[in-house]
């Protein structure tokens, strides 16, 4: 069977990966509409070596659609999505819109697919953050439940979007240049810095991102009692967001036993070659369906800590393998 397919924000930097994974998945798409704002109509964009041109994102626009990836924000999602829904389409929306809703099943395949079944019209994908972290941190939760996670992300340009992932090149040939560079899109200099993460800071100190990570990873896990401490920064990498992350279990399994679950569980690649000093980086989880873990140790802070570091492509499993993921459970 295949079936017709809608990408809203097709031409930004997500909607561009979920037609490149669309295709290396071979996902079984009958026909393609492709959904974005009155600037970007009219344009072309490849598919399985055709032209298919960029439509105006309307209230009528999902009539005899199936599927609908739907990446062009909140509010847009907000706005959107339900006129999907009651057309009969089923969306599958990576924005923060539905993440909390909870009539809406949050998503990470390998962790939580039985939680699909539940959707009455919209699933929603997590944060690309929760997602890379959820994925590094399964393998040991299914030895030992966690109490408390302790996480620092390190998050890529392409976290915010195609603009940011410019505005990081363009900065950094200025400053190589010697040339002053105004940023325009992320709030503080980019090239050759780092700043907290650029969503709003709540009363309780938290920022946006950070907050996400908290009530998210409760969702999925189904564990509302756990404790997670994040705290997200931006930094000048193009592409793959990395987290250093702690954790305290219940009981500590052997380092055998923690190294044979990473090897087990999809989706996760473990790098781990302490006489090599070679770890997860960034540069080669770009491009990579898997997350990749390694760093893998006993913390020496408590009784059951187990430390790692994780790195994983934010514009892939962080977001479009997730969501596509997603669409081949259904």
């Amino acid at each position: 069977m295949k079936y017709s397919v809608a990408i809203v924000g097709a031409t930004g930097a997500v909607g561009q990966e979920l037609l490149q994974v669309l295709e290396t998945r071979r996902f079984p798409v009958r026909a393609l509409r492709l959904l974005a704002s009155e600037q970007s109509a009219g344009k072309e964009m490849c598919f399985q070596g055709e032209r298919v041109r960029v439509e105006t994102l309307r209230d009528d626009s999902f009539h005899g659609i199936d599927i609908a990836f739907f990446s062009a924000g909140s509010a847009r999602s907000k706005q959107f999505a339900p006129y999907a829904a009651q057309a009969g389409a089923v969306v599958i929306d990576n924005s923060s819109a539905f993440r909390m809703n909870p009539e809406v099943p949050l998503v990470v395949p390998e962790i939580n697919p039985e939680a699909i079944a539940s959707h009455k019209g919209i699933i929603a994908n997590p944060n690309c953050s929760t997602i890379i972290l959820l994925m590094a941190l399964e393998p040991l939760r299914r030895l030992s439940r966690i109490r408390r996670i302790v996480v620092s992300t390190y998050q890529a340009a392409s976290g915010a979007g195609a603009r940011a992932m410019q505005e990081l090149l363009d900065a950094t040939r200025a400053y190589l240049s010697g040339e002053t560079y105004t940023p325009t899109v992320l709030p503080h200099p980019y090239a050759f810095n780092l700043f907290s993460h650029d969503s709003a800071v709540g009363d309780d100190g938290y920022n946006e991102e950070e907050r996400k990570m908290i009530l998210e990873t409760r969702k999925i896990w189904s564990d509302p009692e756990i404790a997670v401490s994040p705290t997200c920064v931006r930094v000048p990498v193009l592409r793959a967001h990395s987290e250093s992350i702690v954790v305290e279990l219940e009981t500590r399994p052997s380092l055998e036993a923690i190294y044979a679950a990473y090897r087990a569980f999809e989706g996760v690649r473990l790098v781990d070659d302490r006489a090599r000093n070679y770890f997860p980086m960034p540069i080669e989880a770009t491009g990579r369906d898997e997350v990749l873990v390694g760093r893998l140790r006993y913390d020496a802070g408590v009784p059951n800590g187990v430390a790692l570091f994780a790195c994983g492509d934010q514009l892939r499993k962080g977001a479009a393998l997730n969501a596509v993921q997603i669409a081949e459970h259904l």
